[in-house]
């Protein structure tokens, strides 16, 4: 098991007071960091067009498949006129963001603070960083219009079951949610219909939520005739 021997802003914020500390002298001015980190998340991305948030791991290598792939599909998404918004980092961050900047479109990086694994791509025309993460997963859902999920970890899921749960639950509209690589994705897939869905745990219809493509140009063609169909492009 990995551990994280740097305390961030997170770990400090989420963690259980002890008895013998005064949380009263510290928690206040969290506070105004958290809000400063909102305001500027507002002000710099209220200012950007219509925008896909691609995910996947930092992990993936520049020769890997996966890379083009989400390259591939960021290019396209710029160039149809959308942003294209990844979590500022490494690997398939790094291909959203190296697609979208080679189309000229607005390449945006919502980087984090991470003890391991996360140093801001150079491929980015809009940088952002933050110290929280449910301020950042805040940015990715406000503002934009379709989630393009590459294979990834851990935070590659917290991400995709975000977007389906606000999805699910109404809280924002429903935007498409395309998984790349059937070969990846089928397992997770099938569990949910056999396992949610078989135990009554999610409807029928939670599932259309969902479409799974191995042609990273049909991922941003989705999502590009859902944009036109709703007004969001011409």
């Amino acid at each position: 098991m990995q551990t994280n021997t740097r305390r961030d802003e997170d770990f400090e914020l989420l963690r259980t007071q002890k008895e013998d500390e005064d949380f009263t002298k510290t928690e206040p001015w969290r506070i105004f960091r958290i809000q400063a980190e909102f305001v500027e998340g507002f002000e710099s991305l209220a200012r950007v067009g219509p925008a896909v948030s691609i995910f996947g791991s930092a992990r993936t290598p520049e020769e890997s498949p996966y890379y083009a792939a989400a390259r591939d599909s960021a290019y396209h998404l710029a160039e149809a006129g959308l942003a294209v918004i990844s979590g500022g980092g490494p690997g398939i961050m790094q291909a959203a963001n190296e697609g979208a900047r080679q189309a000229g479109g607005d390449s945006i990086g919502l980087n984090i603070e991470l003890p391991h694994e996360q140093n801001a791509n150079s491929h980015q025309t809009l940088s952002l960083d933050f110290h929280y993460f449910f301020v950042r997963k805040m940015m990715f859902v406000k503002y934009s219009i379709g989630y393009i999920i590459y294979p990834g970890g851990f935070g590659t899921m917290d991400e995709l079951f975000e977007a389906l749960t606000l999805a699910q639950t109404g809280k924002i509209e429903q935007f498409p949610i395309v998984l790349y690589s059937s070969g990846y994705w089928q397992g997770l897939v099938d569990w949910l219909r056999q396992g949610m869905l078989g135990a009554s745990c999610i409807s029928a219809d939670d599932l259309d939520l969902i479409q799974v493509t191995d042609d990273p140009i049909e991922a941003a063609d989705i999502i590009i005739g859902s944009a036109r169909a709703q007004g969001y492009l011409a």
